[in-house]
């Protein structure tokens, strides 16, 4: 099935997500559609599966308009699409998701269980799935439940599926098995949109190429064009993909935990027992797939989670028990996963943000009064030294594009006298122009002698910038291994699997 964009316009209040766009989806294709978070790139789907619908311009199906005035018109026409957020009720088996929002019955009205059953069979069997239809789906590993949201979609006849963000959450193994998955939907003839902002992952399955900057298309490329060529479309100028840095110069053991155990509001152990140590002068990164106690560890080394045991001492003083004030204190710098929701406060300014938790006491604060002219000339500094594009320190930090909100943060971080610095997920929803200027700050801080935490679901960003990688998994330490660590190895390990030989440190 032909499937053709034209035009298609979409706005938030003043907000253009998405300014005429063409794109032409050819029958039996694999295109990707390339650009940073924030670009317009999840947008469009979603007009095309519509969950939105366009302020301007049409969508066509074999050279047919369509009128979509919600997911089940477009499922019905023909398309499918697999979410970065699987839309599955995890309770419910396999087969009962499958036929969820097109149940067919038996005589009497009862579900009929097992024509999903079957449906799910005949599919997966296609595809070497090897899928169990009454599995329930929260049992199973997150690569799996994806498959069955390709089912899910398969089994509705869809002959255009979109897959959006859909590596997000899974290992560097489950990554090739889906790209896999997406070469044997080609052979059969199905359509494929692959969003992403991967630049590895576009060179290695995709027919064509399109590239969306601010909610425009910018060009087209080939997968033969190279990941700087891609990038420089992505960013509108040349970037610098390889992270440079020398060996380390390790200091003391600056950091050491010891039998470090957090549990959640539900009473679950969710980080068991953890111990590892940071070095002065070293980037230790703790990699694995979200939700396998990274969050949680990194917030208790910063005094965020209530229920801690264990031991955390930094510089011979020990950190659990203390409130988030001390700890900061104690010279821990924190960029949080969520920026916008932990990191920033929107309506506040730049000048605001870059010194909220320091006006306590000098040199902000002067006879209990604070020093508006020195937060001014410190903002002033710091914005232009980290390079952050807004029209003034004045600005709030909310209108800012994602890379600048993550440049404040960090600014308001390295500025002050550090001992341990700590960041998570120090790139998410960046641009690949912030990701290269973020990197070469992390380097910095490494290469000043202080200590540093990374934590990252990015497998290129973990082994760009570790000495050492930490991989978690169900809340312990799989394994600590050297930062040349091949992918493959520590793509197994996030899957559980302990590393062996040399790969062991």
């Amino acid at each position: 099935m032909k499937l053709e964009l034209r035009g298609i316009t979409k706005r938030f209040g003043s907000l253009v997500a998405n300014d005429h766009i063409d794109l032409v989806i050819e029958p039996g294709e694999i295109h990707c559609l390339l650009g940073e978070n924030g670009a317009g790139k999840s947008t469009l789907m979603n007009v095309l599966y519509g969950l939105y619908q366009a302020d301007d311009g049409v969508i066509l199906l074999d050279d047919q308009v369509q009128y979509f005035q919600g997911p089940g018109d477009a499922m019905r026409a023909g398309i499918g699409m697999v979410h970065q957020h699987f839309m599955l009720i995890p309770v419910f088996t396999v087969a009962e998701n499958v036929m969820l929002g097109h149940e067919s019955t038996k005589a009497g009205g009862v579900l009929d269980l097992d024509a999903a059953r079957e449906r799910v069979r005949e599919i997966s069997a296609r595809f070497g799935f090897d899928l169990d239809p009454d599995a329930v789906v929260e049992d199973l590993p997150v690569g799996v439940q994806q498959r069955v949201e390709i089912i899910k979609a398969l089994s509705r006849d869809a002959k255009v599926l979109v897959f959006d963000e859909p590596t997000a959450v899974l290992t560097p193994q489950e990554t090739d098995e889906l790209m896999e998955i997406m070469r044997q939907l080609k052979e059969a003839g199905t359509s494929i949109v692959f969003i992403t902002h991967k630049l590895r992952e576009v060179r290695e399955v995709a027919d064509r190429i399109t590239v969306i900057r601010l909610g425009k298309v910018v060009g087209e490329a080939s997968p033969t064009a190279t990941n700087a060529e891609l990038a420089e479309l992505m960013v509108g100028r040349a970037v610098e993909l390889t992270v440079q840095k020398n060996p380390p110069s390790l200091g003391e053991k600056s950091l050491i935990v010891q039998n470090l155990t957090v549990v959640d509001s539900k009473d679950q152990i969710v980080v068991d027992g953890v111990d590892f140590d940071v070095r002065a002068g070293e980037i230790v990164a703790i990699a694995g797939v979200q939700g396998n106690g990274q969050t949680e560890l990194t917030e208790a080394l910063v005094g965020l989670q209530e229920r801690v045991s264990g031991s955390v001492v930094l510089n011979n003083t020990e950190l659990v028990g203390k409130t988030v004030r001390r700890i900061l204190d104690e010279g821990v710098g924190f960029v949080p996963e969520d920026r916008k929701e932990d990191g920033l406060v929107a309506p506040m300014t730049i000048a605001e943000n870059l010194v909220l938790d320091r006006t306590t006491g000098a040199p902000f604060v002067r006879g209990g009064a604070l020093r508006l002219s020195y937060i001014s000339e410190f903002a002033e500094e710091k914005f232009h030294e980290f390079d952050v594009r807004a029209q003034g320190v004045d600005t709030p930090v909310g209108t800012l594009s994602g890379g600048n909100q993550q440049k404040v943060v960090l600014a308001r971080e390295l500025s002050r006298d550090l001992s341990l610095f700590v960041a998570a997920q120090p790139t998410r929803g960046v641009d690949v122009g912030s990701i290269e200027f973020i990197h070469k700050r992390i380097v910095e801080t490494r290469d000043a002698g202080i200590p540093v935490i990374v934590v990252s679901t990015e497998l290129d960003e973990v082994t760009a910038l570790a000495d050492r990688i930490i991989v978690m998994y169900r809340g312990k330490i799989i394994g600590i291994v050297p930062g040349d660590t091949p992918r493959g190895t520590l793509g197994l390990m996030m899957a559980g699997e302990a590393p062996t030989g040399e790969a062991a440190a």
